[in-house]
């Protein structure tokens, strides 16, 4: 690769990694969880949360006074509120002056996320460790469809939890002279894998990284560019309930490129 399109990669590939760390940076984000409650169907407080919380017949209900300050779908929370977050999904939001508690459901059980703009995580932010860009990471692959989508489950980085991820088929690609097929996650315009390696727990996260691999081409024709690997959440806070990597997904190279681990790389 020459001087000049060894530059325009290294420029595209700072771009990026920005405009991820900017991301990371929202106030309310990911790192700017505080908290996480798991709720019971016996009403209790919750640490540093205002009202009364508890789960009945798979709905949360809530019981605040007007002093709690809690509004939810844009009115004041006085009295009972029902509320029924979808398995899986974005938490829904229960403002609280300058702070969100996000109503989760995962596994079938709930909890209250804290989200504080004041976070210390937040607020020391100083980036994401990774390794140095390097085109010999970006891997030509090729994507084989399944007949029909199918459903794979996962564990999670919280006991006892799963995650069940849609998978449209498999990716085989050549990485250090070993021939690797894994997984694909999502519509098949739009695949990304799950992945683990030999520098999981290392280097990098053990439970996993994301590389997203876009819609492929002819005849199945994908780049899988690892330089542009990234962690999720559970990399950054204790209060993510992010999936693990699936067995199929556990690459026997040790692939140094991409985001690190937060916690050791720093």
């Amino acid at each position: 690769m020459t001087t000049s399109i060894t530059s325009i990669f290294e420029t595209e590939w700072a771009r990026w990694h920005h405009a991820r760390e900017d991301q990371l940076r929202d106030p309310l984000g990911v790192l700017s969880l505080t908290g996480l409650h798991w709720l019971t169907d016996r009403p209790e407080r919750l640490p540093d949360v205002p009202g009364t919380w508890w789960v009945t017949d798979d709905k949360v209900f809530i019981t605040a006074q007007p002093a709690d300050r809690l509004e939810y779908d844009g009115l004041g929370i006085a009295g009972v509120q029902i509320i029924t977050p979808a398995e899986g999904a974005p938490g829904l939001s229960v403002l609280q002056e300058h702070r969100v508690l996000e109503v989760i459901r995962r596994t079938s059980r709930y909890a209250v996320r804290v989200h504080d703009p004041a976070a210390p995580g937040l607020l020391s932010f100083a980036g994401i460790p990774t390794y140095p860009p390097d085109p010999r990471w970006v891997v030509p692959g090729r994507f084989t469809p399944f007949d029909r989508k199918q459903t794979l489950t996962t564990g999670a980085v919280v006991v006892g939890l799963e995650h069940h991820h849609i998978v449209s088929g498999t990716i085989e690609f050549t990485l250090g002279g070993v021939t690797e097929r894994i997984v694909a996650f999502g519509d098949p315009d739009q695949l990304r894998v799950l992945f683990t390696d030999a520098t999981s727990g290392v280097t990098t996260y053990p439970a996993a990284r994301s590389l997203a691999v876009g819609a492929p081409e002819a005849e199945g024709a994908v780049l899988l560019d690892f330089n542009r690997a990234t962690n999720l959440p559970c990399a950054f806070t204790d209060f993510a309930t992010c999936p693990v990597a699936p067995a199929q997904n556990r690459l026997r190279v040790a692939v140094e490129a991409g985001e690190q681990d937060p916690r050791t790389n720093c």
